[in-house]
């Protein structure tokens, strides 16, 4: 006996849900094979004969391109975005999200990183072509879901949502769960930072500057001549 998954007809659906449902099977399969992964691995997780791959697949390099593909689709995440509830406190709803976010990173990670180590390079034949406005396009989309989950307390913000939402992203991009570098940060910390800053006390500070109102700038006025030193204001 075995735990190798029984193979069955494939249920009648169409071709992009049998290659969906290919996909869904190959992708931890992929994760830890990378491009070593076979087609007969991939037809048994999914419980289907090896054959059916190929009525929706030309080959394994596409199965692959598909599964890189799937990878990089923001679609799973956003769905997780939009479902966390807006009535809920506003640092909760970001700590979801930060998760979320992690979570989506980490598969990236490992579909990507397994690929490339073992040396597929997608969309090599021309068949993909990677478009240089996608990743762009799937950040702004991450930021715009974000933005919609701060938009409730809009009112007791010192800025814009997006503008929020645009730097929750960028943080929790550069600073991938878990660091792994004796630096980690919980989803829970970097929101409290986010939110409520890193200082304790903004008065204890010898010299707060802008910080207490990040919109007031003194005006620059008018350059210095050439050869001159602007005034310091005070007197030596």
């Amino acid at each position: 006996m075995t735990d190798t998954p029984t193979r069955r007809r494939a249920p009648g659906m169409s071709a992009e849900e049998r290659r969906a449902m290919i996909v869904a099977a190959a992708l931890p399969l992929i994760a830890e094979y990378g491009a070593a992964v076979t087609t007969a691995r991939i037809a048994r997780a999914a419980g289907i004969g090896e054959a059916t791959v190929f009525r929706v697949f030309k080959d394994k390099d596409d199965v692959l391109d598909a599964c890189l593909a799937t990878a990089t689709d923001p679609a799973h995440v956003l769905r997780e975005l939009a479902a966390i509830p807006l009535d809920e406190p506003l640092a909760d709803r970001l700590v979801q999200a930060a998760e979320a976010m992690w979570a989506h990173l980490a598969r990236l990670g490992a579909v990507v990183g397994t690929l490339h180590a073992s040396g597929h390079r997608g969309g090599e034949r021309g068949a993909r072509k990677p478009d240089p406005g996608r990743r762009e396009a799937a950040m702004a989309a991450l930021r715009d879901g974000v933005a919609e989950l701060i938009e409730p307390d809009r009112a007791a913000l010192r800025c814009d949502p997006g503008k929020l939402a645009a730097l929750f992203v960028g943080t929790l991009f550069v600073h991938r769960h878990p660091a792994g570098d004796g630096a980690e940060i919980s989803a829970a910390e970097l929101v409290d930072v986010l939110l409520h800053g890193a200082l304790s006390d903004p008065g204890a500070l010898s010299d707060p500057g802008t910080l207490s109102d990040p919109g007031a700038r003194s005006d620059p006025g008018t350059p210095p001549e050439p050869g001159t030193r602007p005034e310091s204001g005070g007197t030596r």
